[in-house]
């Protein structure tokens, strides 16, 4: 076990557009000995033709591809844990799809963190961002409320609202016990 974290675990990073995902997931995975960081949003983007973006509707079609979009990153991260790697997987799962990506992952020991830094500092860091997420109907605070109010309180929930990312990998791998999930293996 190295840096609170043992190979052949996977441990998820989520939180609303913004929160520091992806800064987050790359530099825990470069700490770890044996690491890959799979990003969800990458399943997404392979669909080359007939993707359906996601909205707050959330059309049929949109939510069979969030849905293959999920089982794909999943079933990755657990073949990269069965070949020994530690899987840090990014994306944004709220609401009932945290539990049910738990529940997906044969993976243990599974850890979840979910960073939760307040709106307004996701408001600051989407502005200083050069890509977007929020439009199309997404606005920070229905995220927020989406986050605080309908995301179950599984494993390490950290408001990173005044940490840089280091800092926030250092909590995680500080707090690894607290958001381990689902039993062991």
């Amino acid at each position: 076990m190295t840096g609170g974290l043992p190979g052949g675990a996977v441990l998820l990073i989520t939180g609303v557009m913004a929160a520091g995902k992806s800064t987050v997931a790359e530099r825990l995975a470069a700490r770890l000995p044996r690491a890959a960081h799979v990003r969800g949003d990458l399943f997404r983007r392979m669909v080359v033709s007939g993707r359906a973006e996601m909205s707050p509707e959330g059309s049929a079609e949109a939510l069979a591809q969030l849905d293959l979009r999920q089982r794909l990153a999943a079933t990755v991260a657990d073949g990269y844990a069965e070949a020994g790697f530690t899987a840090v997987v990014q994306d944004i799962l709220l609401g009932d799809d945290l539990p049910r990506f738990v529940a997906r992952v044969r993976t243990r020991p599974l850890y979840v963190v979910v960073l939760a830094p307040s709106a307004a500092a996701v408001r600051e860091r989407e502005a200083g961002r050069p890509k977007s997420g929020y439009g199309g109907g997404w606005t920070v605070e229905a995220f927020d409320r989406l986050l605080r109010e309908d995301t179950p309180r599984l494993g390490l929930w950290l408001d990173t609202s005044a940490q840089d990312p280091d800092g926030t990998v250092d909590a995680i791998l500080a707090g690894a016990d607290r958001a381990a999930v689902g039993g062991t293996a």
